[in-house]
């Protein structure tokens, strides 16, 4: 009989649990904040991959301009130029061809020259 009890009591609490732990779930689920930062957030990093896109685009058609070595960073229209550039005068141009590029509002070079 104490046994059964016992099982009774167990039982009820992991009912509990389950129907509180749904509960919850239902109430943030249903929440129209959450999803659409998500979707705010998924635009954005759709909007920074693509016009890092096109900004390599860009550098890699440029005359006069070895490309191989750059790494492009995009965030809301900022663009960071990472990397090397076998001569002085290319570091420069990067930066001439990333600021024609549509969409982008501002861009920090950080390029090094190496000769490898």
């Amino acid at each position: 009989m104490k046994i059964a009890r016992t099982g009774q009591v167990i039982l009820f609490g992991l009912l509990m649990n389950f129907a509180i732990g749904a509960h919850a779930q239902n109430d943030v689920s249903s929440s129209p904040t959450p999803m659409a930062s998500s979707g705010a957030a998924t635009s954005s990093k759709a909007a920074d991959r693509a016009l890092r896109r096109r900004v390599l685009t860009a550098l890699g058609k440029a005359k006069g301009l070895r490309a191989t070595g750059i790494t492009v960073r995009a965030h809301d229209g900022a663009v960071l130029l990472e990397g090397w550039v076998p001569e002085q005068a290319q570091i420069g141009l990067a930066s001439q061809v990333a600021e024609g590029v549509q969409g982008v509002t501002s861009v920090k070079n950080t390029l090094t020259l190496s000769t490898f």
